[in-house]
């Protein structure tokens, strides 16, 4: 007997898009949700919706194409917002108003519905209206100045953080708003502000500057959590060829310190006075990591994060794309990468679910819809539109199929 989901019978009214709403979406649609995506006849080009990024943002979801320029399209919106749990969106804070389809005008249409306003700084305050796209709130909340070489120039922000941080804000969120309808019954507007999500995780830095005012410099390979050395990666050796592999290692007190020297073999250099404490360590840093990086030239960077493993110390491989789609045998293990069939006779592999519910868990049902793919569901079955009524609807420029 299949399980049911943890979200079956949940519908969301999806209006998100790019990456943060679409990552919260999909944690509720890998969880059971029903997610109907609102979308325009030709979105922005992201990608594929059946390979890469926006296949694995987008599957399991529905799509329907609405013209919400046109009286009829946002009539239809309106339609499905009665029938739905949650709408979503992570526009700017004025886009939904402008389209009568903020909080206060749907709680006239279903009075319980949840609405979650996604925007980059929130719906209040002197920028609630800019325009912000994650590598902007990366630069607001200064991960971007953080993230710099040791001399001081950027290192850039590399893939964008702020989306994910912000997309499993979104997903948490609308849990929270459903459980609490579950207990009162009434639904309500969820104000999240981006920016402020990722503001609460900046980690220690932000603690040192709220308690001691100190001015925060980019910190390289510094330990952020305590002090620590060796702390840092360390060039191996090669592997197919690959001259490119490295093993992170992180040594704090002095009992690590200790089974890290037993682990690597007890060098001569390791009894030297300037690696005696803790402080020695990171005063004498640059000699330290010399000597632990002819270590681990001579070992694979699987064999050393094995061997550090071993004998309790912090350790791992630095891996690339194909370490963790072919080579990681936990992801392996857990089933990661599932498998979810195109359509086309092929199949593609996604993101996994990270977290297993013994209950029943969340699973990847369905590859990314193509924009408006589902529109005789969501026009036909869902709303009771019959063919001559959705072939009106198309003539007169309201909806595409």
């Amino acid at each position: 007997m299949m399980l049911a989901m943890p979200l079956d019978g949940v519908r969301i009214l999806d209006f998100t898009w790019v990456v943060a709403g679409p990552v919260a979406t999909r944690i509720l649609a890998d969880h059971g949700a029903e997610v109907i995506k609102v979308e325009r006849k030709e979105p922005p080009q992201l990608g594929n919706r059946k390979l890469g990024l926006q296949c694995d943002l987008n599957r399991g979801k529905l799509s329907v194409a609405l013209n919400m320029q046109h009286p009829r399209g946002v009539e239809l919106a309106r339609r499905l917002a009665a029938k739905s749990d949650v709408v979503m969106d992570n526009f700017s804070a004025r886009v939904m108003r402008s389209w009568g389809m903020d909080y206060e005008s749907l709680a006239a249409v279903k009075p319980d519905i949840i609405c979650i306003s996604m925007s980059g700084l929130g719906h209040t305050g002197p920028r609630s209206s800019y325009v912000s796209y994650g590598p902007t709130l990366q630069a607001l909340t200064g991960f971007t100045m953080l993230m710099a070489e040791a001399d001081g120039t950027p290192a850039g922000y590399g893939y964008s953080y702020a989306d994910t941080c912000g997309g499993y804000t979104g997903a948490l969120a609308a849990l929270i708003a459903l459980w609490n309808r579950h207990r009162t019954g009434r639904g309500q507007f969820v104000d999240l502000s981006q920016f402020e999500a990722v503001t609460s995780v900046i980690g220690p830095a932000l603690l040192d500057i709220s308690a001691n005012g100190r001015t925060q410099p980019a910190p390289g390979y510094n330990s952020q959590e305590g002090p620590a050395a060796p702390h840092g990666v360390y060039k191996c050796r090669p592997l197919d060829g690959d001259d490119d592999r490295w093993v992170a290692i992180a040594v704090r007190t002095g009992p690590e310190w200790r089974r890290f020297v037993t682990a690597i073999g007890s060098p001569s250099w390791a009894s030297d006075p300037q690696f005696r404490t803790l402080y020695l360590r990171m005063h004498n840093s640059a000699e330290l990591d010399a000597n632990v990086s002819r270590w681990t030239a001579e070992h694979s960077a699987e064999d050393a994060m094995a061997i550090l493993q071993r004998a309790g110390i912090a350790a791992g491989v630095v891996e690339n794309g194909i370490d963790l789609c072919a080579r990681d045998p936990q992801l392996k293990e857990r089933g990661f990468w599932p498998a979810v069939a195109t359509g086309r006779g092929t199949t593609t592999n996604v993101t996994g679910i990270p977290f297993k519910l013994s209950g029943g868990s969340g699973k990847v049902r369905s590859i990314a819809p193509e924009v408006g793919e589902n529109f005789d569901y969501v026009l036909g079955e869902l709303l009771g539109l019959g063919r001559a009524q959705r072939d009106e609807l198309v003539a007169a420029g309201a909806v595409w199929p």
